[in-house]
């Protein structure tokens, strides 16, 4: 039988083998063997952080390397390892390792190829709050940023503004930066872009610019949906140079507040590139992410925030992470000034414009609504009747309610429309949903209906 020592050693060779350098490096590196006894192997952790991370997104990956070196019996299970723990033999050295003085570790941010990356250092991965609303951007943006231009690529986030958007792809950007020093990595806003197009063909220096964005191995866009507005050459060269960078197989991310089906004014072919990616949207966080997000915000600020200052931020502001983080900031400075703690009343007496006392969206709104933008009654947008007006009116209204009340399923649907079959309504919100993508008017009313609907909320 083999003994610890010997196991670890045959497990880290195995892990190192099949996990990529960041995932390696950020990971799976710092773990130490506790203790290996009756197929119960116990790895350690140097932390809590360190060991919260290798059990969410690393755990299953250990498992298999393990049953594959020791056995399909084998069980694994993590601790911190703040005890003497049995360590690894030392790895063997460079052959270059007596000639070559050894450099310091990289830098985060400065060993990096690509110096004006305009990241914001401050945005990582370990800083994002996930939730339900977020979850599965914020693990895509996690794959993306282990393997570069191999998980998902492109991916595309999207969502309202203020929802985390950006702070992902800084995370990546900055992930990237720090586990990849080699590889060059630029975040630019979409307007950043437009800016740097129209000067290079001032100064007729368009090679220079397809040098400095085509060079990138990850390269993240903020924004796109202020490409609609834009001309057809600006599109051409957002076009070629996610061609060619996606052709060379480097990591694309980009941002933007509406799904690709829904920006009606980007080119069809760019459109298709897409989504033959990943699209994945970041909602409108619930109450326990908003309280989480506050605490977390709070705690990196050294803020004592009382749990029932918290609560009544979370309550007033639904909708927008940015308004919610920097009410912090404004109650900090009240509190400050008036040189008292944090109170309830503090923050009632100074941030009594926060947010808004949203009330909940309805169906019997949203149907209000749409028949009267159609100038119809809301008994013939539910009826029966098969008068074309009539139909498409119905559809939009089910696409909304489908769209705007995520809890409402489709058989919930079919009952407030006379009670149809529920086939039905999603045959009726499919056909809205295919026809956004080419049908500019029925985008313009839908997006119309929206904002109307949330100036009810």
């Amino acid at each position: 039988m083999q003994n610890g020592e010997e196991v670890w050693t045959q497990l880290r060779e195995s892990l190192r083998g099949n996990a990529s350098e960041a995932v390696w490096a950020a990971g799976l590196s710092t773990l130490r063997l506790v203790d290996f006894h009756d197929d119960e192997l116990v790895i350690g952790a140097p932390n809590q952080i360190q060991l919260q991370r290798v059990q969410q997104r690393y755990l299953p990956f250990i498992t298999e390397q393990a049953q594959r070196v020791i056995g399909p019996e084998v069980q694994v299970s993590l601790t911190v390892a703040d005890a003497p723990v049995i360590a690894p033999p030392a790895e063997p050295a460079s052959p270059l390792a007596s000639t070559t003085p050894s450099a310091p570790p990289p830098s985060t941010y400065a060993a990096s190829v690509d110096a004006p990356a305009r990241l914001d250092p401050r945005m990582t991965f370990d800083s994002f709050v996930p939730g339900p609303s977020n979850r599965l951007a914020f693990a895509a943006a996690q794959s993306v940023a282990e393997t570069p231009g191999r998980a998902y690529n492109p991916l595309m986030i999207y969502g309202n503004s203020g929802l985390g958007k950006t702070h992902l792809l800084h995370a990546i950007g900055n992930y990237v930066r720090e586990n990849y020093p080699g590889r060059r990595v630029l975040y630019v806003s979409t307007e950043t872009f437009l800016n740097d197009f129209i000067r290079a063909i001032q100064t007729k220096t368009q090679l220079a610019l397809h040098e400095r964005y085509r060079e990138n191995d990850v390269l993240l866009i903020d924004d796109i949906q202020f490409m609609e507005q834009r001309g057809e050459t600006f599109h051409e060269e957002i076009f070629h140079t996610y061609n060619a960078l996606h052709g060379e197989g480097k990591q694309i991310v980009l941002t933007s507040d509406r799904s690709p089906r829904d920006l009606a004014g980007l080119q069809d072919r760019f459109r298709s590139r897409l989504l033959q990616g990943l699209v994945t949207e970041v909602d409108q966080p619930d109450l326990e992410t908003r309280i989480a997000i506050l605490r977390s915000k709070a705690e990196a600020e050294r803020i004592a925030l009382p749990d029932d200052v918290t609560e009544w931020i979370a309550q007033r502001v639904r909708d927008n992470i940015r308004e919610l983080e920097g009410s912090i900031t404004m109650l900090r400075a009240f509190a400050n000034l008036r040189q008292e703690p944090i109170t309830l009343e503090l923050a009632r007496a100074h941030l009594a414009n926060l947010g808004q006392e949203q009330a909940v969206l309805k169906p019997e709104t949203i149907l209000s609504v749409v028949a009267e933008f159609y100038g119809l009654s809301v008994d013939d947008v539910r009826g029966s009747k098969r008068l074309r007006p009539l139909v498409h009116a119905r559809h939009v209204a089910m696409f909304l309610i489908r769209e705007m009340l995520n809890n409402y399923s489709y058989p919930m649907i079919a009952r407030i429309f006379d009670g149809r079959n529920h086939t039905t309504v999603i045959s009726g919100v499919e056909k809205i949903r295919d026809q956004l993508g080419s049908n500019p008017d029925l985008l313009s009313q839908i997006n119309q209906l929206k904002r109307r609907l949330q100036g009810e909320m």
